[in-house]
């Protein structure tokens, strides 16, 4: 029978998986208060002061724009030509915008004391996958990340689906923008503007919010239930996608008639409703509460996770209806969390691993386009996943000779403070780094 875990075990574990790394003055202060009161203290973010973050995040103009400032200040590197626009920032356009993002996002992982909350937002960055690159999304993507995730980590995840699916970037990124009844004769005709396709029912979004989002590959429901789903979010659109960007509700795109969604009937005659009930349906099924408590569970516990802990997970959050707070205390308090078999267990991501490694040794780091590259190479692009899969959570995605090859360069650069942007504590303990127990958590 396996050991159970030291005290000095469990506390580094607990670290490692409810943020991104473990540093010496939070391993200090978790002995201080106790596991239980620092989990209680994480999962209410906003009463953690945060200085340090906020002043490394002061210089990224971008990240506190409106994505009608976005597309007025950062256009196409073309049309900034033609309209005489100077700077590098400008003339980059969108690729800068997209920079800040990334930027931000590893700046929070290394600097932010909200680590639980930092966790949780690029977990559900990946669930409710977004890809950056893609037509107006270059501009879209960093309210999606400022209004429409961050919000809700660590709320309810009913309003966090919700969220999602009046988000501009997510309605742009499967298409539902353009998704129109057949039977709308105002706009039947209509073609879409960029690509002068004819509109008509588009069933992207309707596929992913089941398989995806909610209930899962084998969540129980039918093409017929996609079919029926896509009818009733018609008239989910953006005002002015590449101008204002805001959703609206068009009334003359939506299919009014009676549809039938995992057996139960909506009603002909309704609107924006049609959707609404949907997601209330969505919420409320097992199978997204099973769905969910195993996702949450392989993040936080094993890449197979125990099925007793996803069960006790499942039955949390249908009884808190969705409470995402109330499911994390469920899993990360469980004897399965903190078991010998759980331990370093999991394999980094490219971006636990190198925040691990900044935190780990201290360093100061702009976060810039010399680390975004190294995270790139190694796999993980951020806010650049193409498939609405997002990034993976098993490591058997992670691990391959020419990762490991690029971890490793990316240690040796490190080290040498050989990365432009990153120097590292000249007190800080590289020994670690560079062994294989550095590559998990």
């Amino acid at each position: 029978m396996t050991a159970p875990l030291t005290q000095e075990q469990k506390v580094i574990h607990f670290l490692n998986r409810i943020s991104f790394g473990a540093k010496p003055e939070e391993i200090e202060k978790v002995n201080r208060l106790g596991v239980s009161s620092y989990l209680e203290e994480q999962l209410y973010p906003e009463k953690i002061p945060d200085p340090l973050v906020e002043e490394k995040l002061a210089g990224l103009k971008t990240i506190r724009l409106s994505s009608r400032e976005l597309l007025e200040l950062y256009p196409q590197p073309n049309q900034a030509k033609q309209e005489g626009a100077m700077g590098p920032s400008r003339t980059q356009g969108p690729r800068y915008v997209i920079l800040e993002l990334q930027q931000a996002r590893l700046l929070r992982a290394v600097y932010s004391q909200k680590q639980l909350y930092e966790v949780m937002v690029d977990f559900w960055t990946n669930h409710f996958n977004v890809f950056a690159g893609k037509g107006a999304d270059r501009w879209l993507v960093t309210s999606y990340d400022r209004d429409t995730i961050r919000p809700h980590a660590l709320g309810r995840f009913r309003e966090l689906l919700l969220a999602t699916a009046k988000s501009p970037a997510m309605l742009f990124y499967l298409d539902n923008w353009l998704s129109v009844s057949p039977d709308a004769p105002a706009i039947r005709l209509r073609p879409n503007a960029q690509s002068g396709a004819r509109r008509g029912l588009n069933e992207n979004y309707a596929r992913e919010l089941l398989e995806l989002h909610t209930l899962g590959v084998d969540g129980g429901y039918t093409q017929k239930d996609v079919e029926e789903v896509a009818r009733c979010f018609t008239g989910w659109t953006i005002r002015r996608p590449r101008f204002e960007a805001e959703f609206q509700f068009d009334a003359r795109m939506h299919d009014r008639g009676q549809k039938v969604v995992l057996g139960n009937r909506i009603p002909a005659g309704d609107g924006m409703e049609d959707g609404l009930k949907v997601i209330d349906l969505l919420v409320r099924h097992p199978s997204t509460a099973q769905f969910i408590a195993t996702k949450l569970v392989r993040r936080f516990v094993a890449d197979d996770p125990p099925p007793s802990l996803v069960s006790h997970a499942a039955q949390v959050f249908r009884h808190s209806e969705g409470d995402i707070r109330a499911v994390l205390h469920t899993i990360i308090s469980a004897p399965d969390f903190f078991s010998p078999e759980a331990f370093r267990a999991k394999t980094k991501k490219p971006l636990e691993f190198v925040a691990s490694a900044l935190r780990h040794l201290g360093a100061e780091t702009n976060g810039g386009p010399q680390l975004q590259r190294y995270l790139a190479r190694m796999g993980e692009p951020l806010f650049l996943a193409q498939p609405p899969t997002g990034y993976p959570d098993v490591g058997s995605s992670w691990i391959s000779p020419d990762t490991l090859l690029t971890r490793m360069n990316f240690v040796l650069d490190l080290t040498a403070n050989r990365i432009p942007g990153t120097r590292m504590n000249s007190e800080g303990d590289t020994t670690l780094l560079t062994t294989p127990e550095f590559q998990r958590r």
